[in-house]
């Protein structure tokens, strides 16, 4: 079985209206792909769905694609969750 880590995730623009939260702890498996790293945050705020195709994903600040990455997470690691961006 793999362990649980703690990580933070940080919701930004149109992500933390629909979370309600600029960032929160949870608990992930150690060893998870990328896109169930997602659905595991698309559990806790089920609004994020509208969202999923257009967000940036990032893990240590670092970008990931929503798809079979295996992601090797520590405790403490932070989980990014930005909409795009608009410029003029």
């Amino acid at each position: 079985m793999v362990p649980l880590c703690q990580v933070v995730v940080l919701y930004f623009a149109k992500s933390a209206e629909i979370t309600g939260v600029r960032s929160e702890t949870i608990s992930v498996p150690q060893e998870i792909k990328a896109l169930q790293l997602w659905k595991e945050i698309e559990t806790r705020h089920p609004g994020l769905a509208a969202v999923r195709n257009q967000i940036i994903f990032a893990v240590r600040q670092e970008y990931v694609e929503l798809g079979d990455q295996l992601l090797l997470l520590q405790p403490g690691d932070e989980i990014a969750v930005i909409p795009p961006i608009s410029g003029g």
